[in-house]
């Protein structure tokens, strides 16, 4: 299985043997469910205080006075501290030692992050994703270790993907920014944006540069996640391979 290898000013400059990994075959089900492993694995513990509700005084003013013996607040009869009370304590709140974390056995974790990086060389399921594809491009886009390692502003970056003919999907992510619907807008999560590029290198350095372009993500070979390379549990993300990462990739088991 092979693809083509570009330059960096767009140009082919021969072919390249993709490693096995990219011959695993599609597991859309193992994907959704590692995505959603990960997702709900990295919430933060909440809860509220396990004397929350408890520090009231109340007091039990015995037989004879024709009410239930009941604790209840120094001059009234607001009940207080048992959970079935008006202005009681919450029977059943959240707590901080609540497992957040999911499980998942390690030979599905690995099926799955193989079927996400085996999808980014299919144009139909990079296509189904939502992402541009100019017709002629040969998926994963692999490009020459130079190409990125001269990138050193935004506008070289820009330009980059424009002579890759990858700049209209970062136009079209660029376009999509709406407003989230829901309590979400209070809580620090405003727009929603559809994700563009993922540009996988070797050096973080040669990367950095990317991560101002709308869209775009950045991973070397060892931060390859599930979450960059499946967005929403979905596989088929837009792809660029440098040549050494590529080679990177054989490596990993």
């Amino acid at each position: 299985m092979k693809t083509n290898l570009y330059s960096a000013d767009g140009q082919v400059k021969g072919e390249i043997e993709l490693p096995e990994i990219f011959s695993t075959l599609p597991r859309p089900d193992l994907i959704r469910r590692y995505f959603r492993v990960v997702t709900l694995s990295a919430r933060q513990p909440y809860g509220s205080s396990p004397v929350a509700g408890m520090r009231r005084v109340g007091h039990n003013a015995g037989p004879g006075h024709g009410t239930a013996r009941i604790p209840r607040t120094s001059g009234s009869n607001t009940a207080v501290l048992l959970a079935s009370f008006v202005k009681g304590k919450s029977a059943h709140s959240p707590r901080t030692t609540k497992i957040l974390e999911k499980n998942m056995n390690a030979k599905e974790r690995l099926i799955a992050r193989n079927s996400a990086i085996a999808l980014t060389s299919s144009v139909e399921a990079v296509r189904a994703r939502g992402h541009v594809v100019p017709d002629g491009i040969t998926l994963p886009v692999v490009v020459s270790d130079d190409a990125l390692a001269n990138i050193k502003k935004s506008k070289q970056a820009l330009f980059f993907l424009a002579t890759v003919n990858l700049w209209d999907d970062v136009i079209r992510s660029k376009n999509s920014v709406n407003v989230r619907a829901g309590r979400g807008k209070m809580r620090g999560r405003t727009y929603k944006q559809a994700k563009s590029v993922l540009i996988v290198g070797t050096e973080k350095k040669d990367l950095d540069v990317f991560s101002s372009l709308p869209g775009v993500d950045t991973a070397t070979i060892d931060g390859l996640s599930i979450k960059k390379l499946a967005p929403g549990g979905v596989g088929g993300r837009l792809t660029v391979f440098t040549e050494s990462a590529l080679k990177k990739l054989s490596e990993v088991k």
